[in-house]
């Protein structure tokens, strides 16, 4: 499924073709429907294995153990380990890049999209939350509108990336981010 999760990632799901998909996986078009469905099982899975580790990634940056300021960068780090490939390409995030413009047309890439928004929201209220109780975050602060900043700040990564900002230079918007979320 990997293989697949990357032809999507690189063309998008309109682009993508069953050819392509068994050219990937080395499997044959019979094969693949078999084993995994049609295009758009194949990318719903897709799209569902792909929260799944970006959900592990942000509980495992989130550490309450951390201060905020460390476990925000954990999260955007975690973040821009998956928006550049292991080779370094700049890819952008696998939602951002190829399921929000499904999202309009196909109730099912709808209603995964935006579940996963808002867990990703969630995540970032519930550290943001504690971190209040800790004294990290003043206790006026609304903590859902921080926390929708903090994954706006993570998309706007994801579109940079997609579009060739390097690596670096996104991390410096990481940091500045995190000063503003926790000034």
């Amino acid at each position: 499924m990997a293989r697949a999760a990357e032809v999507f990632w690189r063309l998008g799901y309109a682009a993508t073709s069953l050819d392509d998909i068994a050219a990937a996986t080395g499997m044959n078009r019979p094969s693949l429907r078999a084993a995994f469905g049609d295009k758009h099982a194949i990318y719903v899975r897709a799209l569902t294995d792909y929260w799944t580790a970006k959900f592990a990634a942000m509980r495992d940056a989130l550490d309450e153990n951390v201060p905020l300021s460390e476990a925000l960068m954990r999260a955007y780090d975690a973040a821009l380990s998956m928006y550049f490939s292991p080779e370094g390409e700049a890819r952008g995030c696998f939602v951002v890049g190829t399921a929000v413009t499904e999202a309009y047309d196909d109730p099912d890439i709808r209603r995964i999209v935006a579940e996963g928004f808002l867990r990703l929201d969630a995540a970032f209220e519930a550290r943001l939350s504690s971190s209040r109780h800790a004294g990290e975050v003043r206790s006026g602060m609304d903590t859902k509108g921080l926390a929708v900043l903090a994954s706006a700040v993570m998309h706007t990564i994801a579109l940079r990336a997609r579009s060739g900002t390097s690596r670096e230079d996104l991390r410096k918007l990481a940091v500045s981010a995190v000063e503003v979320i926790c000034q």
